[in-house]
């Protein structure tokens, strides 16, 4: 298959650049390579409104605070020579600070990495930039040329920040080292070891890390790092990366639930025993190990063929459920959902582990129908609910019980109300990504055959993604610090959706 050979070839994954880390990357980092053509992506990057970033206005909020920022950054260190550069700067950045006024004035905000932190840190370090008197002598930056200054917004703590970095500064979390440009300036230098290769996995947070240091020594890594992400993804940075762990599992997943053919099937295999690890997938260098990567490599294992020990998952128990990683705050969904889809798999390959499991399988089970709403299920790693609601009932599908009957059902009648006269699902408009959530949704359930209404959302869907070829590129749905896109996951999705179309309608045919 020619998705799973491109992403085999890819060690970094295929993502699209962050606003949110060039921008973090603009401001801490000026001497690496392509700074001057990153700061011109950034003012380019600015939409009518005068925001940054993708999605609704609240997840416009980090990005235009992160923007904002390090055009200050620029102004500040007196980077554009010329008067009309630096008033554009300026202009961009009293913009940015205008329409932070008009974003929802209490939330809700959305459940992205650190962003209780991340916002007050940006806002302080806004302000502090403001004061300085280079930016009293710039018209273009209106009011806050004249003291105006952005306030941190309702349901925000203005010193969450500087809590978390007092609590650390004996050393720092390894879960929070992803957002560690959240708390570098209130830490110091050394209270986070030099990081082999990004830190977190972050060109933010590896930026900061670097900005800290006062030996260049120390920095050498960190810095090829951050200048080798930069040159696979065209000067500019990703929210993470690589994602190669990710995007490998979440890709032969999907591929694999209409079959993968012998080649695929061989690669999918390589994949999940390169990427298992006794000890805990982690989803990216320098991350935790994880529950969900570790359940994704055993389900792609038995998918294929090759069983891989679920022991790792123990480690996650937290008495009703998994905790995606340990120190976890909110607990996942679709985590839980794909521990339920990988252990099920695997007892399909060795039953007689089934004592050992199902214990664990029934409070996992029992937990996710507690956790659905009104039909739905939300999760923190992704913006739609129809992601995590694929997800939930295809677990209750492959693990029944006490609830999941009436659950699944209201879920299917949630999607098939959902529908888009064109065909499509979507929460902002229809996208082909949550199409195919939706139509895996009403082809997974054996007893919505039938259910009025279903074959024609069906044949409407088959139409709409064969049509979608000629569409907007993908929209960002997936939760990091901001909203992104990863592509070739996506692209799985679609293709599977498609292929389930196909291979229904051709079925219901005959």
């Amino acid at each position: 298959m020619r998705l799973m050979a491109d992403i085999d070839a890819d060690p970094w994954g295929s993502v699209d650049a962050s606003v949110y880390e060039t921008a973090r990357v603009v401001s801490l980092a000026p001497d690496l390579d392509g700074h001057t053509a990153r700061l011109g992506w950034l003012l380019d990057q600015q939409s009518p409104d005068s925001t940054w970033g993708e999605g609704p206005a609240p997840y416009r909020l980090l990005p235009t605070l992160s923007a904002v920022e390090a055009l200050l950054v620029a102004i500040a260190r007196k980077e554009a020579a010329t008067i009309p550069a630096r008033n554009r700067l300026a202009a961009a950045a009293a913009g940015g600070l205008a329409a932070l006024r008009t974003l929802p004035a209490e939330g809700p905000w959305p459940d992205t990495a650190a962003i209780e932190v991340l916002v007050p840190s940006l806002v302080a370090r806004i302000n502090h930039l403001l004061d300085r008197p280079v930016m009293g002598g710039l018209p273009h930056l209106g009011a806050h040329s004249r003291g105006a200054r952005p306030s941190v917004p309702p349901g925000f703590r203005s010193a969450r920040h500087e809590e978390i970095a007092q609590r650390c500064r004996t050393g720092l979390p390894v879960k929070l080292h992803h957002t560690f440009e959240g708390v570098a300036w209130h830490l110091p230098g050394d209270a986070v070891p030099a990081p082999d290769g990004l830190l977190g996995s972050s060109p933010a947070a590896t930026a900061a890390w670097l900005a800290s240091q006062t030996d260049p020594a120390q920095c050498e890594q960190a810095r090829a790092a951050l200048s080798a992400t930069a040159r696979r993804y065209d000067g500019l940075l990703p929210e993470a990366a690589p994602i190669r762990t990710v995007e490998r599992l979440w890709t032969a997943a999907a591929l694999a639930r209409p079959g993968l053919p012998p080649a695929g099937r061989a690669t999918a295999q390589a994949w999940a025993h390169d990427i298992y690890d006794p000890a805990g997938v982690r989803g990216a260098p320098g991350l935790l190990p994880d529950v969900d990567d570790t359940a994704m490599a055993v389900q792609v294992a038995a998918v294929t063929g090759a069983a891989c020990d679920p022991a790792p998952l123990a480690a996650f128990w937290a008495g009703t459920h998994y905790r995606c990683y340990i120190g976890e705050d909110t607990g996942s969904v679709t985590a839980n959902a794909h521990a339920i889809q990988a252990l099920a798999a695997h007892l399909r390959l060795r039953p007689a582990a089934r004592p050992v499991h199902h214990p664990r399988m029934d409070l996992v089970r029992d937990w996710l129908v507690g956790q659905q709403t009104d039909g739905v299920w939300t999760d923190k790693w992704h913006a739609s609910p129809y992601y995590a609601t694929e997800r939930c009932v295809r677990a209750l599908l492959d693990h029944d019980g006490p609830g999941t009957r009436h659950a699944v059902r209201a879920a299917v009648d949630r999607v098939l109300d959902g529908q888009h006269p064109d065909g499509t699902w979507g929460i902002w408009g229809g996208t082909a990504e949550e199409t195919a959530y939706a139509v895996k949704i009403l082809l997974a359930d054996p007893a919505s055959c039938g259910r009025p209404g279903r074959d024609s959302a069906l044949r409407r869907a088959a139409q709409a993604l064969d049509e979608w070829g000629t569409r907007s590129p993908l929209p960002a749905l997936w939760h990091d610090k901001t909203l992104y896109a990863p592509a070739a996951m996506i692209r799985a999705e679609v293709l599977a959706a498609r292929e389930l179309l196909t291979q229904h309608l051709e079925g219901a045919a005959l």
